[in-house]
């Protein structure tokens, strides 16, 4: 019997990090005014025209970036800006415009089928309600605190990868799930901030404090965060 082919090492795995020390309340609040100091009115990037086509956009930003989105949704809203045209055009049609993001097959197959629950449940309104929204296809929590914080003006907090990188990495709010790093969030954050608050923190962790490599030099919130490894110059 042949002797069996050795097997090969496995690469070495980068170790998970870990979440900072949690942040105490009056230093979470000094961290969150920090970042509104320098950004006193921040919007969202996607772009829209009314509460419907921010639904479509948020509903199609999930794993792509917002500049992706704004691409496709820049010709697809000229073609469909309401739920009827949206049914009208149908999953082939909405595909046209959306192959370069991800997930486009099941994004496509959503954004009709969420259309056309409108028509049917809502008269082709977007609801302001949590359950309405999230009964509604490829709608999760998410979405809807997005959808119901810039459309409807309610202080909910959105947690996306880069809020949940943050809350974690800094010790804002840390937590094991996306959920955990919301509630963790709305707690430590004052009432007249929260509104604007998922919209610092995920500009802050798209531009600043990267996946990858922190841009710790340029935070304006460095003196109240706790993340043990900071980067304070830029590379070589």
């Amino acid at each position: 019997m042949p002797p069996a082919t050795p097997r090969k090492p496995r690469a070495p795995q980068p170790a998970r990090a870990r979440a900072a020390r949690r942040m105490a309340v009056p230093q979470a609040e000094a961290f969150l005014r920090a970042l509104a100091a320098a950004n006193p009115a921040p919007e969202t990037e996607l772009q829209f025209h009314d509460a419907y086509t921010l639904l479509v956009a948020v509903a199609l930003s999930a794993q792509t970036t917002d500049v992706a989105v704004n691409k496709a949704t820049a010709t697809l809203f000229q073609e469909a800006a309401t739920p009827a045209a949206m049914v009208a055009l149908g999953e082939e049609g909405v595909a046209r415009h959306i192959r370069r993001i991800g997930l486009w097959q099941g994004k496509a197959k959503n954004v009709v089928a969420l259309s056309r629950l409108l028509l049917e449940r809502h008269g082709g309104a977007v609801p302001n309600d949590r359950a309405a929204l999230e009964a509604l296809p490829g709608v999760g929590r998410k979405t809807a605190n997005v959808v119901l914080n810039v459309a409807f003006g309610q202080e909910t907090m959105a947690v996306d990868t880069h809020i949940f990188r943050l809350g974690n990495r800094t010790g804002l709010a840390p937590g094991k799930t996306t959920r955990a790093v919301e509630d963790g969030l709305v707690k430590r954050c004052p009432p007249e901030m929260l509104r604007d608050a998922h919209h610092w923190l995920i500009l802050h962790g798209r531009y600043v404090c990267k996946a990858r490599a922190p841009e710790c030099w340029r935070c304006v919130a460095l003196a109240h965060c706790n993340f043990s490894r900071k980067v304070l110059a830029p590379p070589a």
